[in-house]
């Protein structure tokens, strides 16, 4: 009787949607999968929130792992339209500039979608309250040796598995480890952020003077661009706006904060705890940790002085009645914005980096979160075709396949981002004095490889065009 091949076994470091996306693509391969995750216990929602968009790649992907596909849709609001306009704050008045009605992404709540994902999968795959420390690959490259805290009791245990995969973050402990010297790059920019809640408010003068200003909001992805500054804002389920405002300043100062095991004030999801490394005696070992928030961004603490001066900012600067959706939103919160330069490989040998571990981006081109669902379902049907006899072959295949997409979309992402920000070398593109014509670069479809599933996965997944 011929002996039935072993299972490959991945540990998954990271437990935020491109970790949760790995378990759910690497299970359908036939690996077995372990997820880290250093918080204690699944999200409840998150404090401050955060929206994202949805590709209808990924809509597809994410359908593919849920136990009920149609849950995606009953959990999501469609973005039908992509829009770009410029505001006249003096004259309180905007200008159509593009307008895309076959824009097709779906609006999500990041803590929604997590939630999805996570209970989509068997029991047990995610190991709750356990904080990656270090790793170590074996002489003849097959195993990897991962060594993590169990934050409830103090222990430090070892598991041992076939492939490691990064998915923890845009500070990633073990890229650092693999890339020391490899440093982000500031934006040149900060971002106000918060989610307006109105369920019980929907006939107040704020919602209706909102949806007539802006009467596609529920299936509209709205660009307000000024002088060197833009906003996002699309509708959220259940009654919610998220909203994104982009300022140009100097870097901040960020500091440092206490170890996570003494710390558990940051709700999961907005704020992340990831290690520098160093390497001693051939072990790589954490160093220190910082404040990461999901994506690529740094949460900074803001006092009441900070919001005040926000919002009177946004009275100037904005239509009234989205400066009253600014003003009405409870604890804005202040990113400040990074991505780096693309990396030219997201393999050694048998470890593996997805997502903003492997590529931090800016989010004006949506990609952050549809990246990461895209790298987990490559790695996955890469795995599949060649088996773990063929691990090597099969990571080199996902490299090949993602780092040449992944890193124009990066760089799009950034020039979207100085574009509207006025921050190109050439000069802003005044929103009042250009041409309409100038603006068509700003449509989200111009994203490279937006409509192009890769061959591995068009057989159940090609983007529809």
């Amino acid at each position: 009787m011929k002996e039935a091949k072993r299972k490959g076994k991945a540990v998954v470091v990271g437990g935020s949607i491109a970790g949760l996306s790995c378990a759910h693509a690497l299970i359908a391969a036939g690996w077995e999968v372990v997820v880290l995750e250093k918080t204690s216990s699944p999200p409840t929602g998150c404090a401050t929130g955060a929206g994202l968009g949805l590709d209808p790649l990924s809509q597809k992907l994410i359908q593919s792992w849920l136990k009920q596909p149609q849950t995606l849709e009953l959990n999501t609001l469609p973005l039908i339209i992509d829009q770009n306009q410029a505001t006249y704050g003096d004259k309180k008045i905007n200008r159509i500039l593009t307008r895309d009605e076959d824009f097709n992404f779906r609006a999500a709540y990041w803590s929604d979608l997590h939630s999805l994902l996570c209970k989509s999968l068997p029991p047990h795959i995610v190991r709750w309250g356990h904080m990656f420390l270090s790793f170590i690959i074996s002489d003849d490259k097959t195993r990897v040796s991962i060594k993590i805290k169990t934050l409830q009791t103090g222990d430090i245990i070892e598991i041992v598995g076939d492939l490691l995969v990064a998915a923890d973050g845009c500070l990633s402990s073990i890229r650092q480890c693999l890339f020391p010297g490899l440093k982000l790059r500031y934006s040149g920019y900060c971002a106000w952020r918060g989610v307006f809640d109105f369920p019980d408010c929907e006939n107040s003068e704020t919602v209706r003077g909102l949806n007539k200003a802006f009467p596609d909001l529920g299936r509209c992805l709205y660009f307000d661009m000024g002088s060197k500054t833009h906003t996002v804002f699309y509708e959220l389920l259940n009654k919610r706006i998220n909203w994104i405002w982009y300022i140009n300043q100097p870097e901040p100062q960020l500091k440092k904060i206490p170890d996570i095991s003494q710390n558990h004030k940051y709700p999961f999801g907005i704020c992340f705890y990831t290690t520098d490394c160093v390497h001693q005696q051939g072990i790589f070992v954490k160093k220190m940790q910082i404040d990461l928030d999901e994506g690529n961004s740094v949460t900074m603490k803001v006092s009441d002085d900070m919001i005040r001066k926000m919002h009177e900012a946004a009275e100037s600067s904005w239509l009234p009645e989205l400066a009253n959706v600014i003003r009405e939103t409870k604890e804005p919160f202040l990113n400040v914005i990074y991505d780096s330069e693309p990396l030219n490989r997201v393999v050694w040998d048998n470890v593996v980096l997805i997502g903003d571990a492997a590529h931090p981006t800016t989010p004006h081109g949506l990609r952050s979160t549809n990246m990461s669902i895209s790298d987990a379902a490559v790695l996955g049907k890469c795995l599949e075709k060649w088996g773990l006899e063929n691990l090597n072959l099969a990571l080199a295949e996902y490299q090949s396949i993602r780092v040449p997409v992944t890193s124009e979309q990066v760089l799009f992402s950034r020039r979207l981002g100085r574009i509207k920000q006025g921050l190109v070398d050439h000069g802003p593109l005044g929103p009042i004095t250009a041409g309409l014509e100038e603006f068509e670069e700003l449509r989200q479809k111009n994203m490279p490889f937006l409509s192009d599933a890769p061959d591995i996965l068009s057989i159940d997944c090609a983007v529809d065009t």
